[in-house]
């Protein structure tokens, strides 16, 4: 049975998926503006739930297996599968390990415009995007760039090769509506 859009009784479109993993479902009759950085039609948006991940790894602390968890923001943390969130007492209740992931690169077949070396696709914790010179660095004691400093930030959409989508293929999805709920 098709789901109907609370708003105006049309079907809902497929599940999409924004750059930051977030799931989503609109009405059929709507659709997202990229220059206008509005909705048309109807602006019926229903935000999915981003279901944990469980991974191969134990918890230091206690054992039990942990789980890849994404914020609504998108950052991505390893956290204790034991880790859940009591609404009524607002705490954290069970073992209370959490790892929160960094960036991660991945090497271009194309050279830096500045100095000629390899550049890289770097990917920020929050999913955010740039190339940059794989000799480009940063000195948190000096507070300072080391090596090459050409870096070029990415749009949502610009470069979306190897994002794990669900069913396998990547999608360009502009930026979403916000959500009301967060």
């Amino acid at each position: 049975m098709d789901e109907k859009c609370p708003k105006c009784g049309s079907p809902l479109a497929p599940i999409s998926e924004t750059p930051t993993g977030r799931r989503l479902q609109r009405c059929s009759t709507g659709s997202w503006n990229q220059e206008t950085k509005k909705s048309e039609g109807c602006d019926y948006v229903k935000w999915l739930a981003v279901e944990n991940q469980t991974l191969e790894e134990k918890c230091p602390k206690c054992g039990s297996p942990l789980v890849l968890a994404v914020t609504r923001f998108g950052k991505k943390m390893k956290k204790c599968s034991t880790n859940t969130w009591n609404k009524e007492t607002k705490k954290a209740q069970g073992c209370d390990f959490i790892e929160w992931m960094g960036g991660s690169s991945e090497e271009l077949d194309e050279d830096c415009p500045s100095c000629g070396n390899k550049l890289v696709l770097y990917t920020t914790a929050s999913s955010k995007r740039m190339k940059k010179c794989s000799t480009g660095g940063w000195d948190s004691a000096k507070r300072e760039a080391t090596g090459c400093e050409y870096v070029e930030w990415l749009k949502p959409g610009e470069y979306m090769k190897n994002i794990p989508i669900s069913d396998g293929e990547p999608k360009d999805e502009p930026s979403m509506p916000s959500d009301p709920n967060s």
